[in-house]
């Protein structure tokens, strides 16, 4: 009767935790469908940052690439995609995570970033003015 009891105490913390936006999320390519990378989102001195630690390139794509494409005034140009932090600066707000920004080292561009939960993905909205792009990442510890 103790470990039932315990146990059904652990339950309501545990999956707390499983709804926190933290960890290793995996990034979908919105053409293919095929998993593109693992970002792990972590928090650092009261905000919530993201970098890529795997990438997963097509046969004909440098396993290693660096970013080329992110502008010349960036920390990032010219840096490796691997270990790059690609969400900066965000807060929490509500059930969501906004004020910062996040970049697509395909293309170079840095966009105002908005990060929430929706179910077991993580949704990631990019804007750019008026006009957004969301994705769906997915848990991938």
């Amino acid at each position: 009767m103790k470990k039932l009891f315990v146990i059904a105490l652990l339950i309501p913390g545990m999956s707390g935790m499983a709804q926190h936006i933290l960890g290793k999320w995996k990034t979908i390519d919105d053409h293919s469908g095929k998993e593109k990378s693992i970002v792990e989102i972590f928090e650092r001195g009261g905000k919530t940052y993201g970098k890529v630690i795997r990438i997963f390139p097509t046969a004909n794509e440098d396993p290693d690439p660096i970013c080329d494409q992110c502008p010349a005034n960036d920390d990032r140009y010219r840096k490796k995609i691997i270990g790059m932090e690609i969400i900066r600066n965000m807060v929490k707000s509500g059930d969501a995570f906004s004020g910062g920004d996040i970049l697509d080292p395909e293309t170079g561009q840095v966009y105002r970033c908005k990060l929430w939960l929706d179910g077991a993905s993580l949704k990631v909205r990019g804007y750019w003015g008026p006009f957004y792009r969301t994705q769906k990442w997915l848990r991938a510890d």
